[in-house]
């Protein structure tokens, strides 16, 4: 074979993600409150694109929350029948305008607030029929105040400790005051030295000590304390009950901690009821003084569907008070395309309707797939949504995908950061979707959830006079048909935050001891 340069033609397929499916493919893992904000950013850089009312006149408009999306039946022809199809359908046909009827869509209401009543009425065209396990109905709404609450502004700790210092110190105090504040946690405990503290200001130990002094005087009552003896001490002082024998108890929380009462009883010398009341006494005081104030910024979690039972119906309806109603605003492109323009800027134009629909269609697709993969999992954990978390399922992204003929990584898109709200709380979509543990009888496998459940169930009903040790709870547990090992017994049991049969029985002593 000759040596040389020369020229192939040859043919190829490849996969390319352009800038629009990657971001229909980021718009998936997005929660509610994230698509809220990412609308923003679009509204300010297309200016084809602003926030609709409820007249859109001729303009094309989608509402991530005013559109009834019949999931999971199949969809009309020529939209995509998921988010799979949507990546993989390319740019085909990217500015062709969206045939969305939104007077025939449009609900009246809003969220589940608004009345189930009305939802069970107008929801007509959701997944009824869709499910023989259950009719499951969809629903969407207008625009209104929304679901969540307002969030006032939380006072933190250290702002009301510095508001308390100004009335009560001055000079020299009120400056070493201030630096001893900022030494305190969120639960109200000075983490730093004196010593340190009086050689960094260059000022004598003695003053350190009576600015540390004034500030145990301030509310709440323990703050500033080094330790848990000195913060329950100093809330013994404030009740005038800190005499020489809670003094001693204070001084062996220890004792008290593994349950010693005959020992703690030598040592305070008091009988059994004054022991009794001293720590009746301890437990009504705060360990944690500086927790009841507020510490960085509380966002409340606002899910992203509703789950109602209507008449032994399930609606699944999107929460409509987190997404803007977005359009298309075609008027003004068709002003901008009369007049001249050059080259650049009609295509940057066209650039902007065309991101524009693609916008829409994806928002329009990530809906639908939230709500078909929702309606699966309602399908799935029926028994949770009946009867509570003893009948969760054991539930794999994989079976819902399949049941549902979508990727694996899609449905778990779906169920990232997003939560849904039903009369038993509110739950992340992740929550559903839990181990299996091999039933004893042969029978169907169960979640490790409800496991967990009844080890929880179990402890606090045992007697205190016969503790359940783990090796009782595997026999317990196998009476109820769950096969399960001791150190998945204890696994679970810690995980639910139970101490284990020791530290059980001192608790159940000391309560006895009140």
């Amino acid at each position: 074979m000759a040596l040389g340069p020369r020229l192939d033609l040859r043919q190829s397929q490849s996969l390319v993600m352009t800038p629009q499916l990657q971001q229909a493919i980021r718009l998936l893992a997005l929660s509610n409150i994230e698509i809220e904000a990412f609308i923003g950013e679009e509204l300010e850089r297309n200016p084809l694109l602003e926030l609709g009312g409820e007249d859109t006149g001729g303009d094309v408009a989608l509402s991530g929350v005013d559109a009834t999306f019949d999931a999971p039946a199949a969809p009309a022809d020529g939209d995509p029948a998921g988010s799979d199809e949507l990546i993989g359908a390319g740019m085909g046909e990217i500015d062709r305008p969206l045939d969305i009827d939104l007077g025939g869509e449009v609900f009246h209401h809003d969220c589940a607030s608004d009345g189930p009543d009305r939802v069970a009425g107008e929801a007509s065209g959701g997944l009824d029929g869709a499910l023989s396990l259950n009719d499951i109905s969809t629903g969407g709404g207008a625009d209104s105040d929304g679901w969540e609450d307002s969030l006032e502004y939380d006072l933190t700790l250290r702002e009301h400790l510095h508001a308390q210092a100004g009335m009560a110190m001055s000079g020299v105090t009120l400056f070493i005051g201030r630096h001893l504040i900022e030494l305190i946690d969120e639960n109200g405990y000075l983490r730093g030295d004196l010593l340190q503290v009086s050689h960094q200001l260059g000022v004598p130990l003695g003053e350190v000590e009576t600015a540390l002094a004034a500030i145990h005087t301030l509310e709440p009552t323990g703050v500033g304390a080094r330790d848990l003896a000195e913060c329950l001490a100093l809330q013994a002082k404030e009740a005038d009950r800190y005499d020489p024998c809670m003094a001693r108890l204070i001084d062996n929380l220890e004792l008290l901690a593994r349950g010693a009462l005959p020992q703690l009883k030598r040592l305070c010398r008091v009988d059994d009821e004054d022991l009794a009341d001293m720590i009746a006494e301890l437990r009504q005081y705060d360990p944690k003084p500086g927790s009841r104030f507020g510490g960085a910024s509380v966002e409340a979690v606002v899910p992203d569907l509703f789950v109602l039972e209507r008449e032994g119906k399930w609606m699944i309806e999107i929460n409509n008070a987190t997404l803007p109603r977005l359009l298309v605003n075609r008027s003004y492109h068709v002003s901008l395309s009369g007049g001249r323009h050059d080259a650049k800027s009609k295509a940057w134009l066209s650039e902007c309707l065309a991101e524009a629909n693609w916008l829409l269609k994806a928002l329009d697709q990530r809906q639908r797939t939230i709500i078909k993969v929702a309606s699966e999992i309602v399908k799935q954990q029926e028994g949770f949504f009946r009867n509570g978390v003893t009948q969760l399922r054991p539930l794999t992204l994989r079976s819902v995908a399949d049941a549902i003929e979508m990727h694996e990584s899609t449905v778990s898109r779906v169920t990232s950061h997003k939560y849904l709200s039903c009369a038993r709380g509110l739950f992340e979509l992740k929550y559903f979707f839990t181990s299996a543990i091999q039933a004893t009888d042969g029978g169907d496998a169960v979640s490790a959830s409800a496991v967990k459940s009844h080890i929880k169930t179990l402890i606090d009903e045992e007697d205190a006079k016969n503790i359940l040790s783990d090796d009782q709870l595997v026999d317990l547990l196998k009476e109820r048909g769950f096969d399960i090992a001791r150190r998945t017994v204890a696994k679970y049991r810690e995980a639910l935050g139970l101490g284990s049969s020791v530290q059980r029985r001192r608790q159940k002593k000391l309560q006895g001891a009140r």
